[in-house]
């Protein structure tokens, strides 16, 4: 099936398509290569360019962009542990199956768990702009749902039993989330760390900080930080020049 007539089924005809899904033989390769790859990368592009071309502003603090090379390392991060995701949903769906009723069966677990990151994949754009995040939010709830409509269907689970199994799973993958989300900001922090992060660092270039709008307050102490950067380095070298003259009248 065409990847836009699966994703404007599975999101506006869930029922009826889970139905399709569960009689399908797709590989694990297909899926990936034709699914998951092209939909998992919208969100770290849309965050890159929200971040690292257009910028971010952020009330009482203002506006800033994150270095390009900073960006770019934090969107393939993400990139990956997306797809990684994905995979580990899957096993956890797969394991939780005899605890409410269903069938273990790890192809029809990684289908589920992949058509159910649909919305939240494709919403992944607004992640361009601060504002829309929320809506991105409100897209992966969606998913929570396609998630319950698929439970039984997929792992053969009784109707009844479908709530609790997906509260579960979406528990463990709010968990996971949380754990790859602060892996990724360790992964931006080292980053801006060995990039001189937010100060004036001598021998690094404009594009190596965090550049904040010059009117807003982080603006201005950026600013300061970079003009006492400055100051030491010529009391170093005044310093420097001044022992010299003493060791060498």
């Amino acid at each position: 099936m065409a990847l836009v007539e699966r994703i404007q089924n599975i999101c506006l005809k869930p029922s009826a398509e889970w139905l399709v899904i569960a009689e399908e033989t797709t590989s694990t390769r297909d899926l990936l290569i034709g699914y998951v790859v092209p939909l998992a990368a919208i969100a770290p592009i849309a965050t890159f360019i929200g971040n690292s071309v257009i910028g971010r502003s952020v009330p009482f603090i203002g506006s800033y962009r994150v270095p390009m090379v900073n960006g770019l390392t934090i969107a393939v991060f993400s990139y990956v542990m997306a797809i990684v995701g994905v995979f580990i949903i899957s096993l956890i769906i797969n394991a939780l199956a005899p605890t409410f009723g269903g069938e273990k069966n790890s192809a029809q677990s990684l289908k589920l768990a992949i058509y159910s990151f649909t919305p939240g994949w494709i919403a992944g754009v607004l992640h361009i702009l601060t504002s829309l995040s929320l809506l991105a939010l409100i897209a992966g709830l969606y998913g929570l749902y396609l998630l319950y409509l698929g439970l039984p269907r997929l792992m053969k689970c009784p109707p009844e039993k479908a709530v609790g199994y997906t509260v579960v799973a979406a528990l463990c993958a709010i968990v996971l989330t949380a754990l790859l989300s602060a892996a990724g900001g360790m992964v931006g922090r080292a980053g801006m760390m060995g990039s001189g992060g937010l100060s004036g660092l001598p021998n690094r270039g404009p594009s190596a900080a965090v550049q904040f709008d010059k009117d807003s307050p982080l603006g201005k102490l950026q600013e300061m930080g970079k003009a006492l950067a400055e100051n030491n380095k010529k009391m170093e070298m005044a310093d420097s020049t001044l022992a010299g003259n003493v060791r060498h009248p």
